[in-house]
């Protein structure tokens, strides 16, 4: 890797894996000016294709469903270690469960909202009332009943 400031090579101090072993960060330092940064590497999905309700195909954002997850979370309590298990869990989920590099967003929202259930009831229920398009406070009751069984 280049040194962000002087363009010449790097050599890795330390390396660390995360507690979930989906990440390593590594300590660099640049041979020639002697700057020192961290870079972290992510485990990433590529090439899935995603199935709409519609039967339209697009390809897999991880923007989009961290986007969607942050919005069920708006005013909860999480720390970002935690969000970050969430969503690794979820994208985990997601890559067992794709066919042949095809998954469908029906799917994908089953496995976001089992994880959300047991993360944050709150979110869950906000996610699903997205997710199953609620139309009145009657669905969000029954959706609250069934978490209570």
């Amino acid at each position: 890797m280049l040194c962000q400031l002087c363009n010449n090579d790097t050599r890795v101090l330390e390396s660390r894996t995360n507690a979930q072993n989906t990440s390593i960060r590594r300590r660099r330092e640049c041979i020639t000016c002697k700057f020192r940064f961290s870079t972290v590497e992510e485990i990433e999905i590529l090439d899935l294709t995603v199935i709409k309700r519609a039967g339209k195909e697009e390809l897999y954002s991880r923007e989009k469903l961290l986007e969607g997850i942050k919005r069920s979370l708006v005013k909860r309590e999480y720390s970002s270690e935690m969000f970050k298990k969430l969503t690794n869990d979820i994208e985990r989920d997601i890559q067992v469960s794709a066919k042949n590099n095809r998954i469908s967003s029906s799917d994908i929202g089953e496995i976001v909202m089992k994880h959300l259930k047991n993360f944050d009831t709150v979110s869950y229920v906000r996610f699903a009332s997205v997710y199953r398009d609620f139309k009145d406070p009657d669905d969000f009751a029954k959706e609250v009943k069934k978490l209570e069984n």
